[in-house]
C-alpha cells in the first residue's frame, strides 16, 4: 500500500478526530489537508501510518483550537459547531459513542475543555485509543493524560447530554414535529415539546437572529407555529436530514441554496432543545449559501400585506 492508499484509509479517522475536537467542518478539512503534506513530506516511513496521522491531526487541531479561542469568546450571540450532516468515520462497536459525542450539546459541553482535554478526551473516551496512544498524540506522559481525563470527566460528567435510546422512537418523533411544522400547528408543536423547551439560534451577528433564547413550550411552539408558515410562502423549503447524530432539518430558499440547519435534542418522548444554525460561514460545505436578510425582508413584506 503506497502513501496516498494508506491516507485515503485513514482519512475518515482524521476528519472525525479533528471535527470533535475543532466544532467546525472547515477547520477539520484544512487541519486533515495540512496533515497529509506532513505524511507526504515526511522523508521517512512512519512504522505506524495510523499512530503518525493521529498524532499529526491531534496536534494541528490543538494549535488551531487555542486560536480559536479568542475568536469564540468575541462571537456575536450564541456560538454553536457547524452542522455535520453525516460522519465519515464508522465503527460498529463504538457506534452509540461516535454519534452521541458529535451532537451538538455534547460538542458544546466539550467547549468547556481546555484544549489538551478536550483532545485527550476524544482520543480515549469517544475512539478509544490506549493511553500510550493519547500521550503519544498529545505529547504528554501516560500519567498526565489520565489527570487531564479526569478533569475533562468531571467537567463532562454535570452536563453530559442523554438522549432518546431508541433512534426510531427519536425518528418518529421528529417525523412528527416537523410535521406539526409544515401545517403551523401550535397545539401539536407544544405536545412534542418538553414543558421547559427551548429555542437557540446562531447567527453569528452575519445573519438575523433570535435576540434571545426562547423559552418555554408554549412560546416556542407560539414562534415556530407563525414563522415557518412565512417561511413557505416566501419559498422556503425543508427537508428532514440527520444533523450532528441528532434529527434534524436543512431549509432552503427557494432556488435550492441553504438557509440554515435545525437540530433537535429528544429526551423521555419530547423535544428538550431546538438549535438553529443561520450563521452563512458555518453553512458554505453544504453548498450555495441563501441571502438570509433578504429572505427576511420578503417575510416581513409578507406580514404587512392585507388579509
Amino acid at each position: 500500500m503506497n502513501k496516498v492508499e494508506e491516507f485515503e484509509q485513514l482519512r475518515p479517522l482524521l476528519f472525525s478526530i479533528a471535527y470533535r475536537i475543532l466544532g467546525s467542518v472547515a477547520e477539520a478539512e484544512d487541519a486533515v489537508q495540512e496533515t497529509w503534506l506532513r505524511f507526504d513530506g515526511s522523508p521517512t516511513r512512519p512504522t505506524s501510518a495510523k499512530a503518525f496521522l493521529s498524532t499529526t491531526i491531534t496536534r494541528i487541531s490543538v494549535d488551531v483550537l487555542r486560536s480559536a479561542r479568542m475568536r469564540r469568546e468575541e462571537y456575536v450571540g450564541p456560538w454553536f459547531p457547524e452542522p455535520l450532516l453525516s460522519d465519515p468515520y464508522e465503527d460498529p462497536a463504538r457506534a452509540a459513542e461516535l454519534a452521541d459525542s458529535v451532537s451538538m450539546a455534547a460538542l458544546l459541553l466539550l467547549e468547556r475543555l481546555s484544549p489538551l482535554e478536550r483532545a485527550v478526551f476524544v482520543l480515549r473516551e469517544v475512539f478509544g485509543f490506549g493511553f500510550d496512544e493519547v500521550a503519544s498524540a498529545v505529547g504528554r506522559s501516560e500519567a498526565a493524560c489520565r489527570q487531564l481525563l479526569v478533569r475533562a470527566r468531571r467537567h463532562m460528567k454535570a452536563g453530559r447530554p442523554r438522549f432518546e435510546a431508541d433512534r426510531q422512537e427519536r425518528k418518529e418523533l421528529a417525523t412528527r414535529f416537523f410535521d406539526a411544522l409544515r401545517a403551523g400547528d401550535m397545539d401539536g408543536l407544544r405536545e412534542l415539546l418538553a414543558a421547559d423547551a427551548q429555542l437557540v439560534g446562531d447567527g453569528g451577528g452575519k445573519a438575523p437572529q433570535l435576540a434571545r433564547a426562547i423559552m418555554g413550550a408554549q412560546n416556542v411552539a407560539r414562534l415556530l407555529g407563525t414563522y415557518i408558515p412565512l417561511l413557505a410562502l416566501v419559498d422556503v423549503t425543508f427537508e428532514q436530514h440527520e444533523v450532528n447524530g441528532q434529527p434534524g432539518a436543512i431549509f432552503r430558499d427557494r432556488d435550492g441554496r441553504v438557509l440554515h440547519a435545525l437540530t433537535l435534542d429528544v429526551l423521555d418522548g419530547q423535544i428538550q432543545t431546538i438549535r438553529t444554525v443561520i450563521n452563512p460561514d458555518k453553512l458554505g460545505h453544504m453548498g450555495e449559501v441563501a441571502d438570509a436578510w433578504a429572505i427576511s425582508r420578503e417575510v416581513q413584506e409578507v406580514r404587512r400585506r392585507p388579509n
